[in-house]
């Protein structure tokens, strides 16, 4: 039985990997996760010019259309010299990295400064729809040529601050000790621990 006043949690996500992981987070709690794929819920559009806006809006209106407490996510690359983008828009800028590095080839190490981000938003049901947000930063820079085989995206040329491997080189243990994914879900998990 879960202490929490609630016991099922939807995430506002269709991806496997990101429900398992969630899955696996709140099983202590006692808690169901099920997913918009679960409840034949569509992809909700992120038309909002900040994470948190994104983020917001897909928890809003999934926790709305099930009347269940949901977790939404949105996440992206900020790069220094693109002034910030790709941002909010990373998952429409390019699958992966050959884009960016072509937009900023001429553009010196010294200067490659990026950083991910990832903000959850967790909405409950009440009468107006009380949401929390919880954001995570990984600081960085572009690397001028892509290495390692591991990861995915932008894995292979992020290099995050006091280390001087990509992501792509390291194990998946290793990138979770940088992951803004990850600052932002023990955050979540804070909260939950709060209740």
């Amino acid at each position: 039985m879960s202490k929490l006043p609630f016991d099922k949690i939807v995430l506002a996500s269709h991806n496997q990997g990101k429900i398992a992981e969630l899955k696996a987070m709140v099983e202590p709690f006692g808690v169901e996760v099920l997913s918009a794929a679960d409840l034949d819920l569509p992809e909700v559009i992120e038309d909002r010019d900040t994470f948190e806006g994104n983020a917001t809006k897909k928890a809003v209106e999934i926790c709305q259309a099930v009347n269940l407490p949901t977790l939404a996510d949105d996440s992206g690359l900020c790069v220094d010299a693109l002034d910030g983008g790709p941002g909010v828009y990373t998952a429409r800028y390019s699958r992966t990295y050959e884009r960016l590095m072509d937009e900023i080839k001429d553009v010196p190490s010294a200067d490659r400064g990026a950083h991910f981000v990832c903000v959850l938003a967790f909405a409950l049901p009440t009468d107006d729809t009380k949401v929390e947000a919880f954001r995570g930063e990984c600081q960085g820079v572009i690397h001028t040529e892509a290495l390692g085989e591991g990861g995915f995206g932008y894995d292979p040329v992020f290099i995050p601050t006091g280390e001087t491997r990509t992501f792509a080189e390291m194990t998946p243990a290793e990138k979770k000790q940088f992951s803004h994914r990850g600052q932002a879900m023990n955050m979540f998990l804070d909260y939950l621990k709060a209740f």
